[in-house]
């Protein structure tokens, strides 16, 4: 055999042993398959992971923006310091409140942020963490012009997960805010007690006219009795009169002449005309009395007549001035007589409510006096009443007729009187008005229509 034919016959030989070595026995093939099942399981497990890790990164991401849109949106001051004090966080309330940035405030201690007055407070504030929280204590808080803002702070420790401190977070609201919350739910507070009481004094009004209805009703007989026997009287004394006189012209005896002096029949004869009409005029008092307390308690509609205004005027101010405990120096600059056509109860009650309204605010003056002018045009009259009191508030000139508004203590004013006064003058026809009077004190200045045929 020839070289040649040596060299293949090597070659086809190393090929067979190649292609036998190759060859794969049955324990290499289990053994591969199984290589492979665990890349692909160790692979499901990374894709699972990192599914897993893109959802917790999410949630992370909501947590925090969900945490930074909180604090973006609290209207109180948040600090978060370390247990040494040291600011780590903070929110934007504190930056608007002390027009500071951010970062004039991480990595500063609190002494820094602080005013120096509150260096006894801060002091307390490590000192408690773990054991008790602050709760309210009002602190000033440094602000960029200088200035400081007072805090009503509150101070809390801070854990981690372990339950290891690892801080403390002070919450703090301007102490103006409360004041002007406080204020609010004095005033409302006030607003509410006085609304309940003038609940309780209209409720007691309402029964004080039940009973005033039955009153008047009850002494309008007796009255109308006495009118009665009043004008018997006064026509049985002129009967009496003229008998007496004929008696003493047919029997002048020294005898009657004694007795008639002993008896003082002169005298009686003088009294009676006097009496019996002071009587009268007395009841017809009472009468016209317990008629306007009919229409008071009643709210009937008066019908309208002819009156006096200068009469009416003058028996207003007696009426007032008779009930009080003030007692003014009164006047007077009326027409001799003024006749208007109109209701006469409802002119009376507004007078009466002004007067009434003058001494109260004539209360503390030593020697008060009250004016009352009347002033007539060609379609109207004027009636002023004038106090010297301390006036009226130029804030409150605009509410003096507004329903329940007063300037007295509480419960000692309902703020109706005016109220219905002003609706009264209108109803007449006329107005009502309030100012200040040049000279001092308040002026109230009631107009009516005047009766062209008057």
């Amino acid at each position: 055999m020839g070289e040649g034919a040596q060299e293949n016959e090597t070659s086809l030989i190393d090929q067979a042993g190649v292609t036998d070595s190759l060859e794969l026995s049955p324990s290499t093939e289990s053994a591969w398959i199984e290589v492979i099942h665990k890349m692909d399981a160790v692979y499901a497990d990374l894709v699972r992971y990192q599914v897993e890790l893109e959802q917790k990164n999410s949630e992370l991401e909501e947590a925090q923006q969900f945490i930074v849109s909180v604090l973006a949106a609290m209207t109180d001051v948040l600090i978060v310091c370390d247990t040494q004090g040291v600011v780590q966080q903070i929110n934007a309330a504190l930056e608007q409140l002390t027009g500071k940035p951010e970062s004039d405030f991480l990595g500063c201690r609190l002494d820094e942020v602080f005013a120096p007055d509150a260096m006894a407070v801060l002091e307390a504030f490590p000192e408690r963490l773990g054991a008790e929280s602050l709760v309210d204590c009002e602190i000033n808080l440094r602000c960029a012009d200088g200035s400081v803002a007072p805090l009503a702070m509150n101070c809390s420790a801070r854990y981690d997960h372990n339950g290891r401190l690892v801080g403390m977070v002070l919450i703090g609201r301007p102490v103006g805010e409360l004041r002007h919350a406080y204020d609010d739910l004095n005033r409302t507070h006030d607003a509410l007690k006085q609304a309940q009481q003038q609940l309780v004094h209209s409720e007691k009004m309402a029964s004080l006219g039940r009973l005033v209805a039955g009153v008047a009703h009850e002494l309008n007989n007796p009255i109308s009795v006495v009118f009665g026997n009043m004008h018997a009287l006064q026509r049985y004394g002129t009967r009496i009169a003229d008998y007496l006189a004929a008696v003493e012209a047919e029997a002048d005896s020294p005898r009657l002449r004694s007795l008639r002096q002993d008896l003082k029949i002169e005298r009686i004869l003088g009294d009676m005309g006097p009496l019996i009409e002071g009587t009268l005029e007395g009841a017809e008092r009472v009468s016209d009395i317990v008629q306007d307390l009919r229409r008071y308690s009643g709210g009937q509609q008066e019908d309208c007549s002819r009156f006096d205004l200068a009469t009416l005027v003058r028996k207003a101010a007696e009426w007032v001035v008779k009930a009080s405990r003030i007692k003014p120096e009164i006047h007077y600059r009326l027409p001799e007589a003024l006749e208007l056509h109109g209701r006469k109860g409802q002119v009376h009650q507004i007078l009466v409510n002004l007067i009434q309204n003058a001494l109260d605010a004539m209360e503390a003056q030593s020697a008060p006096q009250l004016s009352l002018v009347c002033s007539r045009s060609d379609e109207q009259v004027a009636i002023e009443v004038i106090d010297q009191g301390p006036g009226i508030a130029q804030d409150d000139l605009k509410h003096v007729f507004d329903p329940f508004f007063t300037t007295k203590a509480v419960g000692q004013g309902t703020g109706l009187g005016l109220y219905i006064s002003y609706g009264l003058a209108r109803d007449l026809g006329g107005d009502l008005e309030a100012a200040n009077h040049p000279d001092g004190g308040a002026v109230f200045r009631l107009t009516l229509p005047l009766d062209k045929d008057a």
